[in-house]
């Protein structure tokens, strides 16, 4: 077995100059994999994180029915108990409280659809990222209670700005009546997310809340949690603890399932490009292992004269193809580590280009993960040897008469 190992080794760089571009395009081939996957976690560690930092959070708390219904009437049940509970929760880092409403937006030229919120400017400027999206005035202030934020596409639309007087008409939540509310624009923000800067509103939670009758109620509970994206603490009894009661805690996946299944979908193009990759490798070593058959085709003939069974003349081919592909992963490995390695340290600068209503607003640092290092050589490896199956057969079916005429 091991003459046979070796015998392969030298044969496979009897020609080196065939070998090394073979075991050079496959090498790319692999390195291209495995920049491929580093940068698809990249950008995808960087679309939730905005999302989630920009405003949504990795999950929030609601009362049962009021994403789907949007009904004002429906708070948070048990407020001060949710609080405490959530205080003492050892995967809650940190939250904040919200009341919202639809309303019209209406200004001196124009008037407007808007989701308005009432935050608690005290605990939204760490949690969110509204303070750092101002682009036009300031943040909201604890005694700012007739001032209001609003998007830039918004703010466009209506023809207004800073220090502007516009008046929010919504529905009081029990009596269904409408009420109004004069605010004073105090500053105008742009998240890059359409949906934000096209129809959202940020004001004092305490005067949204007299606005709609409500006062000390809560419509949502937004959190960040400890781990990196949420998701697994939510799925790992976080939801199931906090959906009770009347209430329900729903994960950014389940708040966002638009992005979440670009996100699955990229995931599964990346494994079809895999594919492709690996289909284009299979090719190149059958077409290089059958040039070498034939180049010495009086040699395994002579082989094949002199006693050399069938079994053991394609196991020559096999070795010599897994010799092809351990040369090809150390290329490979080598350039893919290079190639991510630099632009894991510099970024990809992807700045304004949209992806599943994200605008992304800062570079994509690929990832290095050991998976991309085992899992991938492996697949080449094992694509290599299954490659090799078809002229391994065919060695070992030659016939010492037909292999002395073919080379004559």
């Amino acid at each position: 077995m091991l003459y046979l190992i070796k015998i392969a080794w030298m044969n496979s760089f009897r020609n080196a100059r065939r070998t090394l571009l073979a075991g050079l395009a496959i090498g790319i081939g692999l390195a291209a994999l495995i920049f491929t996957d580093g940068l698809m976690i990249g950008m995808s560690d960087t679309i939730v994180r905005i999302a989630t930092d920009t405003f949504m959070g990795h999950g929030q708390v609601h009362a049962e029915g009021f994403r789907s219904t949007r009904d004002v009437a429906r708070v948070v049940r048990g407020l001060p108990r949710v609080l405490e509970r959530l205080r003492n929760d050892p995967e809650v880092e940190r939250m904040t409280l919200r009341v919202q409403t639809p309303g019209m937006l209406a200004s001196p030229a124009t008037s407007g659809t808007v989701l308005l919120y009432g935050v608690d400017p005290s605990l939204e400027r760490p949690f969110s990222m509204v303070d750092e999206a101002i682009v036009e005035g300031s943040f909201l202030e604890r005694e700012d209670r007739r001032k209001i934020l609003v998007g830039s596409k918004l703010a466009e639309a209506l023809e207004i700005g800073p220090g502007d007087r516009v008046v929010v008409t919504a529905a009081e939540a029990e009596s269904g009546e409408l009420a109004q509310e004069m605010f004073r624009v105090g500053g105008i923000f742009r998240f890059g997310v359409r949906e934000l800067d096209g129809g959202v509103g940020f004001a004092h939670i305490e005067t949204v809340q007299r606005l709609l009758g409500l006062p000390g109620e809560v419509h949502e509970i937004a959190l960040h949690l400890k781990s990196s994206s949420g998701t697994e603490a939510m799925d790992a009894g976080f939801r199931s603890r906090f959906s009770r009661n009347g209430n329900e805690a729903r994960s950014w996946r389940e708040l966002m399932p638009q992005l979440s299944a670009v996100l699955d979908m990229s995931g599964f193009s990346s494994l079809i490009v895999g594919v492709i990759l690996f289909a284009v490798v299979s090719l190149g070593i059958v077409n290089t292992l059958f040039m070498s058959l034939h180049e010495r085709i009086f040699e395994y003939g002579v082989l094949r004269a002199v006693g050399t069974r069938p079994r053991r003349m394609a196991m020559m081919i096999l070795f010599e193809a897994g010799a092809l592909s351990l040369f090809s992963i150390l290329i490979g490995c080598g350039i893919g580590f290079a190639v991510t390695f630099l632009y894991s340290v510099q970024g990809i600068d992807y700045s304004g280009i949209e992806f599943a209503g994200v605008t992304l607003r800062e570079l994509i640092f690929p990832v290095l993960r050991l998976e991309q290092f085992v899992l991938f050589p492996v697949c080449v490896f094992l694509f290599t040897l299954v490659a090799g199956i078809y002229p391994a057969v065919f060695a070992a079916r030659l016939k010492p008469a037909q292999a002395m005429k073919m080379y004559e």
